[in-house]
Parts: C-alpha cells; structure tokens; sequence
C-alpha cells in the first residue's frame, strides 16, 4: 500500500504535498519569521480537500473540514501556513495563475480574521450555505445510499458482497476477515453507538485518500436484520501519531489512544459529528469507526478552475469555517479563550508575513517534489523483491 501512496504522490505537486505533512511541519518549526499566534486545536493537515461534505447525526448534510488525523493543540497559524501554502501549490498544479493564488490567498486570511473578531462561530448546510456551496450541498443531500452501494457492491450467488474489482478495494486474508468481522459483530451488540439491527455481511481492505495511504483500513459492509433491503457502510481507518507532533514544543494531553485524540479534537472542532463516528480497538491497534455515505464529497476544484466566483465562494466559506472550528475549541486543555482569538482575528499585521512564508514555501514544495519525482522514476522508493 506504501507503494501506491508513493504513486500517488508523483502525480503532482500538490499530491506530493498532501502526502508529506511531515516535511512541512518539520520546516515550519525551524521558520523564524513566523509571527506569534495564541494556542489552538488545528486538525493538523488542512488543505483544499480537507474540507468536504458529510451527513451529521442529526441527518443534515454539512460542509465542513473533514480530516483529524494529524490534529493536535498548536499554533493557530499553524493551521493557517498549511492551507495557504496548499492554495498556492494547488493553484499552480490546477494551472491557475500566480495572482489568482495569491488573491485567494488574502482572501481567506481576510475572512478568516474576520470571523475570529465576531467571534461567532458559523456552520454551513444547505439552508445556510451560498452559491456554489449551496448547489454542492443540495445536490449531496438528495444523493442516494443505492448510487454508493452500486459502486461498491456486486451481486455474487444472490447476496450482495463488496467488489474487488474496484480499484481501492483489496481482499483481506480469510483468517484476518473472520476476526474483524467478529469484531464488528461484537461492537454492534455491545456498543450504543453502533448501528441497531444491522448484521456484517462483508468486509475488503479499502485504499483512500494520499497521506494516509499504508495505514490500515477497512469497510464493512452490513444488512439490517428485519429489512433485509437496508444496508450500511462503515469505515474503519487505523490512527496513529499525529506527524506534526515531533516538531511541536506544546504540552499535549495524554489520550488513552490515538483514536481517541482523533475523534475529541474532531468533537470539538466541528459543529456536528458524521454519523455513527467511533473508536474502537483491535489487536493493538485503534482505529475511527463510522458510517461511509453517499453524501461524502469534496469542491472538484479542476472543474470551477475557470469560474472566479465560484472559487471566491469557496475559499470564503474555507476561511470561514477554520475560524469557526478554532472558536469552537476555545479554552479546551491548554487551547487559549474565545478573547485571545478574537483579539489575534482585530490584528491584521501579521497577515503579510505568513502570506510571504506561504507564498516562499510552495517553491520549496515544487523543488522537493522535483527531487522526488527524479527519484522515484529511478526506482529508489521501490521495495526490493
């Protein structure tokens, strides 16, 4: 599977970037021209696709940042120089022009700071979304469960099974799949989060995203008892050390697991939870437990690349939803008081320099990735035989 994410990552820039957060945050820490900023729970990994659409569990479907794995208590610029920075390297790998980037650059920290200063925090669904994201999220609520089990099932000796000819599908050793299976199956009968009724029918190993690639990871397929026409989906990502944590010098809380640190800092960073979300632990390992849906999407940006206003729609409602997530985790083990952010959200001079360091830093990433690409097509990050 490392293999794959190292596929990935050669594709562009931009992919390369998504895939090394490491890199960034072990030269971030070393920057000397980074303005202060109070202390804040950041989900560590923020970039243009880290934001996307989902069904709470109250059944409404939300816009809203949608990866925690990397979260930890930080700087809140922190958070900040990482979306900046994916704007200007995604931009360029889009083929949108320099200004542009830059322009939408400023514009999230515009936003961003205003919001801190109302300090008010926003959440967006349908009924309160604008413009394209409001066309994005109608359009996600009226998606179908059907259209997302047609993609990922198949029909084999009348019962529906998970398809291994997908692409980010993989079989799972038989011995591997009874136990996880029975795990599950144990989770459902014994946990109050878990899905009433529902029995496992199948289980692949499932490959998504690019940092995470190489964790382990894996969806359930499930049948309720009594309408044996309903069915879910479930998703089962192994956690583990955020990457930014050893290059932060901020005292961090001791969690009694790594999905546990997840799916808190999630809690407290957005509005609504996704439906069924859970840890839970197996053979060693923990993992973030919930429903896969078919509401689960990003903003294609390669498809509005052209539309200005609808790109300016969007980092808007980024910006705003940042601000929003780092005002609603205020004054949580160590973060700093709705105050300390609203006065850092008044203050515009530090604008310029993280723009700067942003801006300075995507030509690093375009020089790492330049090495890097050179580097795989010679073969060195392939395993030996």
């Amino acid at each position: 599977m490392v293999q794959l994410k190292y596929e990935a990552m050669a594709e562009n820039a931009f992919r390369f970037y998504r895939g090394t957060c490491h890199l960034f945050y072990e030269d971030l820490a070393k920057a000397n021209n980074l303005p202060p900023a109070p202390l804040a729970w950041i989900c560590g990994d923020l970039h243009i696709e880290n934001y996307g659409s989902y069904k709470g569990d109250n059944r409404l479907v939300y816009f809203d940042l949608n990866d925690f794995d990397e979260g930890l208590l930080a700087p809140a610029n922190w958070e900040l120089a990482r979306m900046l920075t994916s704007i200007f390297v995604a931009f360029k790998a889009l083929k949108i022009g320099e200004k542009e980037a830059e322009r939408m650059a400023r514009l999230f920290l515009k936003t961003y700071s205003a919001t801190l200063s109302k300090g008010n925090t926003i959440s967006i669904e349908p009924r309160t979304a604008k413009g394209i994201v409001c066309s994005f999220l109608e359009r996600e609520a009226n998606r179908k469960m059907q259209e997302l089990l047609d993609k990922r099932t198949v029909m084999k000796k009348k019962r529906v099974v998970l398809s291994l000819d997908h692409k980010r599908h993989f079989a799972i050793p038989e011995a591997l799949k009874i136990q996880l299976m029975d795990h599950i199956t144990h989770w459902i009968a014994n946990s109050s989060d878990g899905p009433y009724n529902y029995r496992v029918i199948d289980t692949v190993f499932r490959l998504a995203g690019t940092g995470s690639v190489g964790v382990k990871r894996y969806m359930f397929l499930l049948r309720n008892a009594k309408d044996k026409s309903q069915y879910l989906l479930l998703d089962m990502k192994q956690a583990k050390t955020s990457s930014v944590l050893p290059y932060s010098t901020v005292p961090q809380p001791v969690w009694d697991t790594e999905a546990e640190r997840v799916v808190a800092i999630q809690q407290r960073m957005q509005n609504v939870l996704p439906a069924l979300i859970s840890v839970i632990n197996f053979k060693g390992d923990s993992y973030v437990l919930q429903e896969m849906q078919a509401t689960e999407d990003k903003i294609d940006f390669n498809v509005i690349k052209k539309r200005y206003r609808d790109i300016y729609q969007v980092i808007d409602d980024m910006a705003t939803l940042a601000a929003s997530a780092q005002l609603r985790s205020t004054g949580r083990q160590g973060s700093a008081i709705a105050d300390e952010l609203i006065a850092f959200g008044t203050q515009t001079d530090w604008h310029e320099p993280l723009i700067q360091y942003a801006e300075n830093y995507a030509k690093r990433v375009k020089q790492d990735y330049k090495l890097y690409l050179s580097d795989f097509k010679a073969g060195a990050f392939t395993s030996p035989v």
